[in-house]
């Protein structure tokens, strides 16, 4: 039988992206054992979060095969997202992507200047490959 604590411990981080992500409504609905797997039951409200929650947990283990996921996406495909002071598009896109250097495409994706988003502006985060 496979140690709860030890698989809670070992996908910590797909635990922190999940939650990271409470101000756009993710939800932890429930974490038990099903036989050998440790299943992480969630809502995401986009297609973009539920991507960046499978990236992060194929980081974790490619095959994930003690860990399932049931995950429901009950918004969108795309993200939105309020410009705060202090933001910038390549954190932005760090934070939802996993990687900054995706911003020309979401600026693109706007049709904004990435270096000049007026804080309180509402920009879609596409879904992205």
């Amino acid at each position: 039988m496979a140690d709860q604590a030890a698989l809670e411990q070992k996908y910590a981080k797909v635990g922190q992206v999940l939650t990271g992500f409470s101000d756009e409504g993710t939800k932890m609905e429930g974490i038990f054992m099903n036989g050998d797997k440790l299943v992480l039951k969630c809502s995401v409200p986009s297609k973009v979060i539920v991507n960046r929650i499978w990236d992060t947990i194929k980081s974790v283990d490619p095959t994930y095969s003690d860990f399932e996921i049931q995950m429901t996406q009950t918004g969108p495909d795309e993200q939105p997202y309020t410009i705060k002071h202090g933001d910038t598009l390549s954190a932005i896109c760090l934070r939802f992507y996993g990687h900054a250097n995706k911003y020309p495409e979401v600026a693109k994706a706007n049709n904004v200047d990435a270096n000049n988003i007026p804080v309180g502006t509402t920009i879609q985060l596409p879904v992205l490959s």
